[in-house]
């Protein structure tokens, strides 16, 4: 069933959902599915806006020949040559071999790499221009948002900003493509932030150098290749933005994040938890290490102000799920938080001056107070230096409790 969406009287929305991916990319779960864009311009010459994920291809290639009603294809623009937009050059090809594609010379090259072809193609630069007859597209190179080769396309004409994978989400669309007719609430934000923080996290001087050259234009829609488009209130949007890629804390909050491998770690996290809930601290998370995806865990820490890190000591190291985390979100530049860390060992609590060891490896993670260290268990003496690194961490919010 075609699914195609005049998002303006010339611009039509020919892309596609899956829900059966489980991964996107192989890695991050995707248990409301994934939807990839693409975009079709009407004007006296026909323009495409990249291609779609080789999942999705039937229901691509069905979309674009209804939204061109037996026209030709005059230029196919590749924003991104990531197989989940890029999978389908070749394809196309073969159905519109007189397209020519509209790209820049870093995703040239990739073509080449990807695909065995020669197609007819336009190298573009920052600011060229391509006119369609009533549409002039202008291009803005945008490397490292999250690729080196991505750029944006942008209508002069309608003012509508195609942004590759920039303000993007996980997630299908659900018919209603427009994300203000959707919400904005608190789920929709998780999983936007889900998205930037695991695709696009690591490169906030990047996606800064790109806020600046979207504020110098005139923006009345953002079309990005996964999911909705933004028509209206685009600036909630690129607020958010403005926060993750400065790693400013979007909450003053505390997420505590545990490995525990017999409970005595998650039973010091939960009493924690109770300690800071008693001295007026709302916003409280939660989370094991072993049951929770490393990319949930990794947003909530680009979500929170105050980050409590636990990890048994295992193998005269960090607990694996918990160093892997350690290590994703140094990986993804995280830094400017707050953190209290906390080890257990029976013989050798090791654990926390090797977490502490990463961090020190993260720009401006400060460690609050010293490591509260437990040897197997808990103990009631305990509760008195557990109870002043609460306080000391309660002190250091930017927020009145109670």
């Amino acid at each position: 069933m075609n699914n195609i969406r005049n998002i303006t009287d010339d611009w039509i929305y020919v892309g596609a959902s899956t829900r059966s991916l489980s991964l996107f990319e192989n890695i991050y779960p995707v248990p409301q599915g994934m939807s990839y864009n693409s975009y079709v311009l009407k004007d006296t010459r026909t323009v495409l806006l990249d291609t779609a994920d080789a999942t999705v291809s039937q229901d691509f290639f069905e979309n674009l020949s209804e939204a061109l009603q037996g026209r030709m294809l005059d230029y196919l623009v590749i924003n991104h040559m990531e197989p989940d937009h890029g999978a389908l050059i070749q394809d196309l090809l073969l159905r519109y071999p007189q397209v020519c594609i509209v790209t820049n010379a870093k995703a040239s090259k990739m073509i080449q790499q990807f695909f065995d072809i020669t197609p007819k193609m336009q190298l573009v630069n920052e600011g060229d221009t391509l006119n369609t007859g009533n549409h002039t597209l202008t291009f803005v190179m945008a490397p490292m948002v999250h690729w080196p080769e991505a750029m944006f396309t942008y209508d002069i004409s309608e003012k509508i900003l195609f942004s590759a994978d920039a303000f993007g989400s996980f997630g299908a669309i659900n018919g209603n493509i427009y994300a203000d007719e959707t919400g904005f609430d608190q789920a929709c934000v998780s999983e936007y932030r889900r998205y930037y923080a695991n695709i696009v996290g690591k490169y906030g001087v990047q996606v800064q150098s790109v806020l600046k050259k979207a504020a110098g234009l005139d923006i009345n829609m953002i079309c990005p290749l996964h999911g909705p488009v933004w028509r209206k209130n685009s600036a909630l949007l690129l607020d958010k933005y403005q926060k993750w890629s400065t790693y400013e804390p979007e909450e003053q909050a505390v997420v505590m994040i545990y490995g525990s491998i017999y409970g005595h770690t998650k039973s010091a996290m939960e009493k924690m938890a109770s300690l800071l809930a008693r001295k007026g601290v709302k916003n409280i998370a939660l989370y094991d290490a072993s049951h929770v995806s490393t990319d949930y865990l990794l947003s909530e820490a680009f979500r929170c102000s105050h980050l409590v890190l636990a990890s048994v000591t295992y193998n005269a190291g960090i607990f694996p799920p918990m160093e892997h985390l350690l290590l994703d979100m140094k990986a993804h530049n995280l830094q400017n938080r707050n953190v209290v860390l906390v080890e257990n060992g029976t013989w050798a609590a090791q654990s926390g001056m090797q977490m502490k060891n990463i961090l020190l490896q993260m720009k401006n993670m400060n460690l609050l107070g010293d490591i509260f260290s437990l040897k197997s268990a808990m103990k009631e003496e305990q509760t008195a230096d557990m109870e002043i690194l609460a306080s000391l961490l309660v002190a250091d919010m930017k927020y009145d409790v109670e």
